[in-house]
């Protein structure tokens, strides 16, 4: 017989050579406790409540008739024991969040850019609330009250008119896929992106010169979040992404831009290349960022004129088709060993030099 089989024999009080079974020690006193109460009906899995719920969450509107909790209901169910001992701290009921078959809403790989997005963790999801990251839910666990984070979290929530869910700890660990949640997920709102042509439109919107930044291989959200903020200083009308292979618009870059990018639109194109052929068609001047172009970003001669700036990748940069599209390529002087600019800091940089030269000739 081995160990194994003894242990389970055993689990009847004797051994199977009728000895008496060891005592535990109290380890296992707390699988005698409850599991608590009922949790209300908005949060029980396949009522009529909690689906209401889960679709006014995803829709991001208020309460409805399974309305989810609000700021005042989560804080005050601190004390209300929501789960299960000997569990590890297991919730005793799955959330609201949480889908028939295990899948939870929004639960999927981050960056999809086309689903929502999950941001997990305290300080991410404080650091997206204040930045205004468009949300449709904030998922709290039941310990909120030990921190100054989740509470700062709940009422920023609060106060935005993001519906408010408790759920429990496996709920969180599915709706953010297993990663660090700290017992708090936001739940961010897929993004609208714009045509091509719209940023054109709001340009002639503000009688301006049409000012639009262009990337080509840009594939961090953050850098993207970066260069729509310098889009927004500097006066620009939009920014311009691929359809395919590009970064997009995450929870990510919505932290980058400091919230600009709910003042300024990004317009997806099936094909780049295609997309600034129109641009051309239509009156704008496209000018490439290029390391090794002689013309400086400081001496563009078309800068008071429409212009769309073409950023691309760190390393690579511009690609072959993309290049040869560009009416004029431009470098930023620097010094040689300094190497390659990220697309963020190199747009911030030729944004800027823009901005200097429309404004000494108008």
């Amino acid at each position: 017989m081995t160990s194994g089989g003894s242990s389970r024999a055993g689990r009847g009080g004797r051994t199977r050579s009728g000895k008496p079974r060891p005592g535990t020690g109290g380890r296992g006193r707390d699988r005698l406790e409850g599991k608590g109460p009922t949790p209300p009906a908005h949060l029980r899995p396949g009522h009529p409540a909690q689906r209401r719920a889960a679709e006014a969450a995803a829709r991001g509107t208020g309460n409805t008739a399974g309305r989810a909790a609000t700021g005042d209901e989560l804080r005050g169910r601190a004390g209300v024991r929501s789960t299960s001992a000997g569990g590890g701290g297991r919730s005793a009921w799955k959330g609201a969040g949480e889908r028939r078959g295990g899948e939870a809403p929004g639960a999927r790989s981050r960056g999809a850019g086309d689903a929502p997005e999950v941001v997990a963790g305290r300080n991410a999801v404080v650091e997206a609330l204040r930045a205004g990251v468009p949300a449709t839910a904030l998922y709290a666990g039941p310990r909120r009250d030990a921190d100054e984070r989740v509470r700062e979290a709940v009422d920023l929530a609060t106060a935005a008119g993001v519906p408010l869910i408790e759920a429990g700890r496996p709920e969180l660990d599915r709706l953010t896929g297993g990663s660090v949640h700290q017992g708090l997920a936001l739940r961010v709102r897929p993004y609208e992106y714009a045509a091509p042509d719209d940023l054109t439109a709001r340009a002639d919107q503000t009688g301006r010169p049409a000012l639009i930044v262009a990337l080509d291989g840009v594939t961090d959200p953050r850098n993207l979040g970066a260069v729509v903020r310098s889009v927004a200083a500097f006066g620009g009308h939009g920014v311009l992404v691929p359809a395919r292979r590009s970064a997009r618009v995450t929870a990510g870059a919505w932290k980058a831009s400091a919230g600009a990018l709910a003042r300024v639109p990004v317009a997806q194109a099936p094909n780049l290349t295609r997309a600034l052929t129109a641009y051309q068609q239509a009156g704008l001047f496209v000018v490439g960022l290029d390391a090794e172009a002689v013309t400086a970003v400081s001496d563009l001669e078309v800068a008071d004129g429409p212009l769309v700036l073409v950023v691309g990748s760190e390393g690579r940069g511009l690609s072959r088709l993309v290049g040869e599209r560009c009416d004029l390529l431009a470098s930023i002087p620097m010094a040689a060993h300094t190497g390659s600019l990220n697309a963020g800091v190199a747009a911030g940089i030729a944004l800027y030099a823009v901005a200097q030269a429309r404004a000494a000739r108008w």
